[in-house]
């Protein structure tokens, strides 16, 4: 276990390991959503039909964050981590050989599915393994991931100016997946991540077997069974010691107000992020008179700000309250967004991108680190309703800047986001205000 104090990080091989789900998940992002005006130009469709890519993704996210505790059960967080990688790699080889919006749109659909699953139980486990310094371990994770990402807009910029296309640069995205699940399925057994499943008694097969976490596979999942609570001291399937022990079904989650307010901050992170992420190339075209290479690699200008913001913000998130960083993230997004909406020439415009990762950086892990925080003993809960209402502004905020260039033009679109960034401010100034009056959260 890694607890050896509140304001020091231990990387330990599961901690490096399970950083492994968001460098697939970073290179998927940061790799397709730039492509997509590409892929409207590839497909013939317009800038609404192609925004619909961003519903198949957040129909896929609903999916999964339904599915989410069901895997974990089911399967185990390693089962769950390591099944989702080859969901991923099946959607993206759909998505490449695909060559109509029928295709394309159901792999994304299942890309989606696989990628959400993965991140949310690496994510959990992540949380799980280090306690109190979940902030800081989740920050550095997704900066991890959007620093490998980063490499995936260049990728596909450097894949389209030599005749490649956007598929090339995307398609790395599946041997990242294979990569990680053998990491991951290669794990020393542990309590944060055993192998094999519990079954209560430590049954295996209906006959009696020795105790520990090698005491037998599951068959109806390891959060259910009698026994005492006291064993399980997250809830959330990781024992104590290394007997296997049966335990209730954790208790309805009666969501807390500051766990409702976190989770519209990460509504409002995803609605940021992604709809900067997929119209960003638009724009740069429609404003600068960029090609579109260029267009696609300058969108690294986002990736690159928001990786580094996150080596900082997670250890000042262990000595400042995060609540105020999440604010300050939102509030910073609206200054870089003003640098890049005025401009008309490139490398100014992406000047403005660097600034606006700056703040988007910092807005989904501290949303998510402290929603976390608001659910204590419900983290699977709480990731997968984090899964699930991130995934509907997913659907909505790409569509809905789609749907607006088409109707205004990209550059009138693009007003809706520091609209969003504002409501970020207040939800997060709201939920650390909350937070702090939460019974039972440190």
């Amino acid at each position: 276990m890694t607890r050896t104090s509140t304001d020091r990080v231990v990387r330990d091989r599961m901690t490096l390991t399970l950083y492994g789900p968001f460098i697939v998940w970073g290179w998927l992002l940061y790799s397709f959503n730039p492509s997509v005006p590409l892929l409207a130009r590839d497909l013939h469709i317009s800038d609404t039909l192609a925004g619909l890519h961003g519903t198949a993704m957040a129909a896929g996210g609903l999916v999964a964050g339904v599915l989410i505790p069901h895997a974990v059960r089911v399967l185990g967080r390693r089962g769950a981590i390591v099944g989702a990688c080859w969901v991923v790699i099946a959607g993206i080889v759909a998505l490449v050989v695909g060559r109509s919006l029928w295709w394309t749109l159901p792999a994304m659909f299942v890309v989606a599915l696989g990628g959400n699953a993965l991140l949310a139980t690496a994510l959990v486990g992540l949380a799980l393994h280090h306690g109190p310094r979940a902030s800081a371990v989740i920050t550095e994770a997704n900066g991890i991931g959007s620093g490998v990402g980063l490499l995936g807009p260049l990728a596909v910029g450097v894949a389209v100016s030599i005749g490649w296309g956007w598929r090339a640069g995307v398609a790395v995205t599946a041997v990242c997946a294979v990569i990680a699940s053998v990491l991951v399925w290669r794990l020393p057994d542990s309590p944060d991540l055993p192998r094999r499943l519990v079954v209560p008694g430590g049954a295996r097969g209906g006959g009696a077997r020795g105790g520990g976490v090698r005491g037998g596979w599951l068959r109806r999942g390891w959060l259910r069974g009698g026994g005492a609570r006291g064993d399980w001291p997250h809830g959330d399937g990781r024992p104590a010691g290394d007997r296997a022990v049966a335990v209730p079904a954790t208790p309805r989650w009666h969501r807390s107000a500051a766990a409702l307010l976190f989770l519209g901050g990460v509504v409002v992170a995803e609605a940021v992020e992604n709809a900067t992420d997929f119209w960003s190339t638009a724009l740069l075209i429609d404003r600068t008179g960029a090609g579109a290479g260029i267009a696609a690699a300058a969108t690294a200008g986002l990736v690159g700000g928001m990786t580094a913001i996150r080596f900082v913000v997670g250890p000042l998130s262990l000595r400042f309250p995060p609540a105020w960083l999440l604010a300050a993230g939102f509030g910073f997004t609206i200054v870089g967004w003003a640098v890049f909406w005025t401009t008309t020439d490139t490398g100014v415009a992406l000047a403005g991108l660097v600034l606006a990762g700056l703040g988007v950086g910092v807005q989904y892990p501290l949303s998510i680190a402290m929603l976390l925080a608001a659910a204590p003993g419900h983290s699977d809960r709480a990731q997968g309703d984090a899964t699930l209402y991130g995934a509907v502004a997913l659907g909505v905020a790409p569509f809905l800047l789609g749907w607006l260039s088409d109707q205004v033009g990209i550059h009138t679109a693009f007003l809706a986001l520091p609209v969003f960034a504002l409501v970020g401010v207040v939800v997060a100034v709201a939920g650390g205000w909350a937070l702090r009056r939460t019974p039972g959260v440190d």
